[in-house]
């Protein structure tokens, strides 16, 4: 009997809601937004990773001291075979610094709820989870 695997994208995401609504950025070439961060490098933990990601991605310096863990979301991967799911372990931190597009990122965007269409399918979990708690519109 041969076991079929599936695959997971294992991914950091930094939630920073302001307004009730969430900051979110999409990359270069693509049309589909999600939340900022990214992958671990090899020896990294999960706040040495985002803090990376983020400074990478938006310029600004998320302080170790405040980042919270808010929870852990999965689904199909956009753009993947089926089967291929992401997981975006998302944390909450303040920072420092003017926010900024960088690297890959084309454009950040402050979306809620009402732009379910525009996100990635895990985000739309997460969006979710966020209107059910009331902390987006």
């Amino acid at each position: 009997m041969v076991r079929e695997t599936v695959k997971e994208i294992d991914k950091l995401a930094w939630l920073y809601i302001k307004d009730k609504k969430v900051l979110c950025a999409r990359s270069r070439g693509k049309e589909t937004y999600y939340i900022p961060g990214g992958k671990r490098d090899p020896g990294e933990n999960d706040h040495e990773a985002l803090i990376r990601e983020i400074k990478e991605e938006l310029s600004v310096d998320l302080e170790l001291n405040s980042v919270e863990y808010y929870g852990t979301f999965k689904a199909q991967a956009d753009g993947k075979p089926a089967g291929t799911m992401v997981k975006i372990t998302c944390y909450e931190a303040n920072f420092t610094g003017e926010l900024s597009v960088d690297s890959e990122i084309e454009e950040m965007a402050w979306l809620d709820s009402s732009n379910l269409d525009k996100c990635s399918v895990v985000v739309k979990h997460l969006f979710n989870d966020l209107k059910d708690k009331q902390l987006i519109l």
